[in-house]
């Protein structure tokens, strides 16, 4: 990319710094963080937080917290990931993600402060808290990376933890069972605050109730203390002991959607005693005009282009009952790309239902699986199946066979949407005169 001249005088690239910490990998350990965060002088602790957790949904509901709470006039400070195209998209004020010039520099201020290496992610984190207080907000709202208790994201201490659901993800660092996860998962609940969940299955959500009795801890959940009806117009309507919403609407597409936007708005109720007191009209706003990338996100209509990054079971399991109810359309061809670490088959197996045309494809990832291994598991439950290494070239043959009234179907990897996202704009006007 072409960078701005105050970025080439530095003569040091961030990007570059930041994909050669890459290598580190993944570490459950919260020690180098909170010692980076010590000699920076602890700027997570100069703002109120929300912290969201769990396997899927948690990035959504972040999204409408902060988007809630920014209609309601706070300075909100929203931290999610991975991204999808550029890794400034983590970090955001409001809606803008930080500035070219803003990274460059906080990256060199916290670089300069660190008392031993991180990871790509701890050091984000750490970059998101310093330049949260850099720029004042009011209130911070925090997307977990993975688990709870040793994600680098727990170094803050948050007024309220959120658990949006609970499946089996990322064993190998979380544990086999739902119980263990949700164990991980619930560490985040705060001393004495306020803990919301949407988690129903009873083993999990038992060991999220003896943590908040635990810790002295208020618990809101979805189908409990949370009530969430919906209407056949789109609309859902909400209640919880605190206050009622008739007929509210969530620009996120899914009836899982509205799940998640009933978790936003018990977060912002429970921050209203410490001094986050919002309006109707700013909940209806905020969820109505909420924007969340690469969660069934239409790019073009007839064929209808749509992304999603279900990266397991559960999230195809929603993807396909979204696909059912919200969607019409004559024949489905789905682009699919999937890392190593996943449940792969179960996931080929929950969209075989729909007896999709499959065209398998890598992920810009080292942990994308090689097609030779996916292809056979695929070819065990669907009638047609293509294999094209690279995603624009994938996607530029289902365009090819596709008519106006198809949907053509991105999903199974964020890293997947991502590339898909980077790189549809350059192709649209190729597609678009037929040069398929």
């Amino acid at each position: 990319m072409a960078f701005p001249a105050f970025v080439m005088m530095t003569q040091w690239n961030p990007y570059t710094y930041l994909n050669g910490l890459e290598k580190m990998g993944i570490r459950m350990d919260l020690d180098a963080v909170r010692k980076s965060l010590s000699a920076l002088g602890n700027p997570e602790r100069t703002y109120p937080a929300i912290l969201i957790a769990g396997t899927n949904g948690k990035g959504s509901v972040a999204a409408m917290t902060a988007s809630i709470l920014s209609a309601g006039g706070f300075s909100v400070g929203l931290y999610t990931s991975p991204h999808l195209i550029e890794a400034r998209e983590r970090i955001r004020v409001g809606t803008m993600m930080i500035p070219e010039r803003d990274f460059w520099e906080s990256m060199k201020d916290v670089d300069a402060h660190l008392p031993e290496a991180l990871t790509y992610f701890e050091l984000m984190t750490v970059l998101a808290f310093h330049y949260f207080r850099q720029k004042k907000i009011d209130i911070a709202v925090v997307e977990v990376g993975m688990g709870g208790r040793l994600d680098a994201t727990h170094a803050l201490e948050p007024s309220v933890g959120v658990i949006s659901h609970i499946a089996l993800d990322h064993q190998e660092y979380l544990g086999k069972r739902l119980q263990d996860i949700a164990g991980e998962k619930s560490a985040i609940i705060p001393e004495r605050g306020t803990c919301i969940t949407g988690v129903r299955q009873m083993s999990a959500r038992q060991v999220i109730v003896d943590a908040c009795r635990e810790r002295e801890a208020a618990l809101l959940r979805i189908g409990g203390e949370i009530r969430v009806f919906r209407h056949r117009d789109g609309t859902f309507s909400y209640r919880s002991p605190a206050r009622s919403y008739a007929r509210l609407h969530c620009g996120l597409v899914g009836a899982h959607q509205q799940t998640n936007a009933a978790l936003a708005v018990a977060s912002v109720e429970a921050m209203a005693v410490k001094g986050f007191k919002v309006g109707e009209d700013a909940v209806r706003e905020g969820l109505r005009k909420v924007q969340w990338e690469g969660r069934l996100e239409v790019l073009q209509q007839a064929p209808i282009l749509l992304l999603d990054g279900a990266h397991n079971p559960a999230g195809i399991g929603s993807l396909c009952r979204a696909l059912g109810n919200e969607f019409s359309f004559r024949r489905l061809i789905v682009l699919f790309g999937v890392l190593r670490d996943k449940h792969y088959a179960a996931m080929i197996r929950r969209l075989s239902v729909a007896q999709p045309l499959m065209i398998l494809t890598e992920p810009p990832s080292e942990r994308s699986i090689p097609l030779a291994e996916l292809l056979p598991i695929a070819r065990a439950v669907l009638q047609r199946v293509e294999i094209i290494l690279s995603p624009v070239d994938a996607l530029k043959y289902a365009f090819s066979l596709a008519r106006e009234d198809d949907l053509i179907c991105v999903t199974g990897s964020l890293y997947l949407v991502g590339e898909i996202k980077r790189t549809f704009p350059s192709l649209r006007p190729m597609i678009a005169a037929g040069g398929k």
